[in-house]
């Protein structure tokens, strides 16, 4: 009997899968190519397609804003390379803008199948997934879309942005983060994990001037 299992896609806090891929700048090895730097993975379901197009303009546009705080982009579809370089090409010659990231070309799904960018439901395109990679290669976001709806840049930036705050600082971010139409840019801090951390918490605040609204939602200001 053919064996057709097919590897578990990584959860939030799971290792990013070894593998090796072919890209329109070469041929690379995730997530060792980016050890020790952020990275966003971010599937597509096919070239020359209009939503797609409008995808690959606006992470270009935004690619200074990814490389600022130190993170790799890489996209991925089930085309060939060669369609992929065509349509990078197009995109060049009739939009003017030349992407900078390198694209996997995936044409067997066997990468799409690892990270859980295929679903029966929808076809045999990738879904519109993004994998938010930090630089130990563990997948700390997962985000997906469905063909007809464009990705918004701006929450995968504010993501990365909250993902490496709380990571230096140990704090959470609010909804809506840094513009929480309640607490604004305040963040908050972990809520104690045992009885004499809740016990102290609210001196621990009037010391430091924190928003103690009770002793397991604290807010700081940023």
């Amino acid at each position: 009997m053919e064996n057709t299992y097919t590897p578990r896609p990584p959860m939030l806090g799971e290792s990013f899968p070894e593998i090796e891929v072919q890209t329109t700048q070469g041929e690379l090895t995730l997530p060792d190519a980016y050890a020790g730097e952020w990275f966003v993975a971010f599937s597509h379901p096919g070239d020359f397609t209009p939503v797609c197009t409008t995808e690959f303009v606006a992470f270009e546009n935004r690619r200074e804003e990814f490389e600022e705080l130190g993170v790799n982009l890489i996209g991925l579809s089930v085309d060939r390379v060669h369609s992929h370089i065509e349509w990078l090409n197009w995109i060049e010659a009739e939009l003017g803008v030349d992407i900078g990231f390198p694209v996997i070309a995936d044409e067997t799904g066997i990468v799409s199948a690892k990270l859980g960018m295929l679903h029966p439901e929808t076809g045999t395109n990738t879904v519109r997934t993004v994998l938010i990679v930090d630089p130990e290669g563990t997948v700390r976001q997962m985000l997906q879309y469905p063909k007809e709806i464009g990705r918004n840049i701006d929450e995968i930036l504010r993501s990365i942005r909250a993902l490496q705050k709380s990571d230096d600082e140990g704090i959470a971010t609010p909804a809506d983060w840094p513009a929480n139409e309640t607490f604004g840019d305040s963040v908050l801090l972990p809520p104690p994990s045992s009885e004499a951390e809740a016990a102290a918490r609210l001196d621990e605040a009037d010391a430091e001037g924190y928003d103690a609204r009770d002793w397991w939602f604290t807010l700081r200001e940023n």
